[in-house]
């Protein structure tokens, strides 16, 4: 299989496809702030996660504070981890490729749980690497009103080389046939979500991830390991004290 531009090119041509043009930069700036200013707001939030429990997606609807904690926990847990061990395997320095997401779209990184995020900006983020578990991210998705029909329309506009994020996002992504294996997941998904999803190798590889994986893998299990979570602000603040490893008693079971 040939070589992804994130394996080939030059550490500089990297940077320079990932930021894009000075334009690009305004606008990508523009998207970090509004994800920012929804963190203050809230605004839409509520309604977001309403609707996915009205879509059988979320069993009850979690707290602001258990939002944020679950949130902190899936970073600390099991994204940042397992993407640092992927990339080692991969041959890719962490903080190095975290640089170059940053540059193509830094809204990405600045949601975690997607409740705060655009369609574009969740699209975005699926399409810019090879993740987990995409389950999360179609359920989010199928809540916004033609969500699913745009991740379809910019994938097969990634692999005709027309998406206009077809340069910065290619200097990203650490697998050259990922868009094509995501786009068949996609409509598989949209017939029968009960499908397998496509794991990614070293979660499949490792228990350790994979026990968290049944977690976070998809929204259903994240929002009840959330809504495990304290509510009390002081509680909360002793959970992110005290806790510094993934607690299986409040994940989901083998």
């Amino acid at each position: 299989m040939a070589p992804t531009a994130r394996h080939r090119d030059t550490p500089l041509t990297l940077l320079r496809r990932a930021a894009g043009s000075p334009g690009e930069l305004v606008a990508k700036g523009v998207r970090f702030a509004r994800v920012l200013d929804t963190y203050r707001t809230g605004a839409g939030v509520r309604a977001k996660l309403r609707k996915l429990r009205a879509l059988g997606h979320i069993e009850r609807i979690p707290t602001r504070i258990q939002l944020a904690i679950g949130a902190a926990d899936m970073l600390r847990f099991f994204i940042n981890p397992a993407a640092a061990d992927y990339y080692v395997a991969q041959g890719i320095d962490y903080w190095f490729h975290i640089t170059l997401r940053f540059l193509d779209d830094p809204s990405s990184l600045a949601d975690p749980v997607g409740f705060f995020s655009t369609r574009d900006g969740i699209i975005g983020h699926l399409m810019q690497v090879v993740h987990a578990n995409p389950v999360y991210d179609l359920q989010m998705l199928s809540a916004i009103d033609g969500g699913l029909d745009a991740l379809e329309a910019q994938l097969e506009a990634m692999l005709a080389g027309t998406h206009p994020r077809a340069s910065s996002i290619g200097a990203i992504i650490e697998e050259p046939d990922y868009h094509a294996r995501l786009l068949a997941y996609v409509r598989a998904w949209r017939r029968n979500p009960a499908v397998a999803a496509p794991i990614r190798s070293n979660i499949a590889a490792s228990p350790v991830f994979a026990e968290m994986e049944r977690t976070f893998g998809s929204l259903t299990t994240a929002m009840r390991y959330f809504c495990r979570l304290p509510t009390d602000p002081l509680e909360a603040l002793a959970h992110l004290r005290r806790v510094k490893a993934f607690p299986s008693h409040l994940g989901e079971p083998a």
